[in-house]
Formats: structure tokens, C-alpha cells, sequence
């Protein structure tokens, strides 16, 4: 089996792993006694449809952004790979989204200590934190563009383009999300657990962005070299 292969079956069973300790193999044809005599003794709930349904989708982002920095580390072992100049606003937008993903993490303390206040300003923070990430993207983009760095013209450039757009792209989605649970919070009277856990799920997966964009930085400017010729070898 292939170093790929293994990966995905690693990514699999901790999928699984986690969904068996969230009690999602309870069964629902017990009567209502039982099931709630089922999960005292479990202790644990079963876990949500939003948070199975993120689960899943971040297993899959996951597997996404590893096939994309293997094909990257592959690629870069040939001799017209030459990475484009990084843009400088890289490094301020990689402090915006650090910013969001904390703005976000206060949000989940506020919406715990039921403080609705709190939470709308956090949300509101990561909100625009993420989007000025987003148009300082653009600006990078644009900025290589201008020095005729295109995505036809080398490999590395067009890795370049991807990666940070295929990013970009997830970033939208989870704006998207954000916005509909800030909307929900701002027409809220209090804090609701299921409120809290739209705030969390928020959180969890602005987490997850700003860990791929570390990583993916990493190996734009060239810190992950290391790792990718270890990567060559066993892919290779």
C-alpha cells in the first residue's frame, strides 16, 4: 500500500474513532427509557448532525489539501520548478487570520458564559479580520500578476494560484457560515446551547483554516523544503 493510501486510511479511522466515542452507534429503536438510561451510563450524548456533518467535511478538506502538497512536494523535484517571489502582504494576512481564528475562539468562551454581547463583537472581529484575509489575497495575486508572474508561464507559479485559491474558496464557504450564525445570535433574546454550538462549529473550522494556511506557508517561502524532500522519497 502506498504512503497516500495509508494517509487516507490513518484520516478514516480516526474519523471513525471519533464518531464510536461520540456514541453515533447508539440505537435508536430502544425505547425512550432505555436510551436515556443508555447514555447516563455512556456518558456522552450522541453527537450532532452539524458536528458529524463538519466532521466529515474536514476529513475530506483534509485529504484535499494533503493530495495537493504531495503533488506539490513532487513537483517541485523537477528542474524548471522556481518559485515566484512571495508578496510581503502574505505575512500581514497570515496575522488577520491568526487574529480571526482567536476572535472566533473568544466568541465559543463568550457564548459558554452566555455573555451575547461578547459574542456578537467576536464574531463581528472575525468576521472582518477574515475578509480583509481575503482581499489581501487578492492583493498578492494581483501583485504577481503585475510582475508577470502567470500561472501558464511555471508549474510553481500555478501551485502558487491553487493552493492559495482552493484556500480562499474554503475561506468563503465558513464566511458564509459565520454570517447566518451571526444573524442568528443578533436575533437572538439569550444564548442558546444550540447557538453555542454554531459559534463552536465556527471556531472549530476556523481553526482548521488557519492550521492548513500555516502549513501551506510554510511551504510557500520555503521552510518545509526539509519535509518535502522526505516526502519525495516515500512518495517517490
Amino acid at each position: 500500500m502506498s504512503v497516500m493510501g495509508l494517509f487516507f486510511v490513518f484520516i478514516a479511522t480516526v474519523a471513525v474513532m471519533w464518531l464510536v466515542r461520540q456514541g453515533v452507534l447508539e440505537s435508536p429503536w430502544l425505547e425512550e427509557g432505555e436510551v436515556a438510561h443508555y447514555r447516563r451510563a455512556g456518558g456522552a450524548e450522541p453527537p450532532t448532525a452539524g458536528r458529524v456533518g463538519l466532521a466529515v467535511f474536514l476529513a475530506v478538506a483534509g485529504c484535499l489539501f494533503s493530495l495537493l502538497a504531495a503533488a506539490f512536494f513532487m513537483r517541485g523535484d523537477a528542474p524548471d520548478w522556481q518559485m515566484p517571489p512571495i508578496p510581503g502582504v502574505l505575512w500581514v494576512n497570515t496575522f488577520l487570520l491568526a487574529a480571526s481564528s482567536v476572535a472566533l475562539q473568544v466568541a465559543v468562551f463568550a457564548a459558554r458564559r452566555a455573555n451575547a454581547e461578547r459574542v456578537k463583537t467576536a464574531l463581528l472581529v472575525g468576521a472582518v479580520t477574515a475578509a480583509l484575509f481575503l482581499i489581501g489575497q487578492i492583493w498578492a495575486w494581483r501583485e504577481l500578476l503585475e510582475l508577470r508572474f502567470f500561472a501558464s508561464s511555471n508549474a510553481a507559479n500555478a501551485f502558487f494560484y491553487l493552493l492559495t485559491g482552493v484556500h480562499a474558496l474554503h475561506l468563503i464557504g465558513g464566511l458564509v457560515a459565520l454570517a447566518r450564525t451571526t444573524d442568528k445570535v443578533r436575533g437572538a433574546e439569550r444564548i442558546t446551547k444550540a447557538l453555542t454550538t454554531s459559534v463552536e462549529l465556527c471556531a472549530i473550522y476556523w481553526h482548521f483554516l488557519q492550521f492548513v494556511w500555516l502549513l501551506m506557508f510554510a511551504m510557500l517561502i520555503g521552510w518545509a523544503d526539509g519535509f518535502g524532500a522526505i516526502c519525495r522519497r516515500l512518495l517517490s
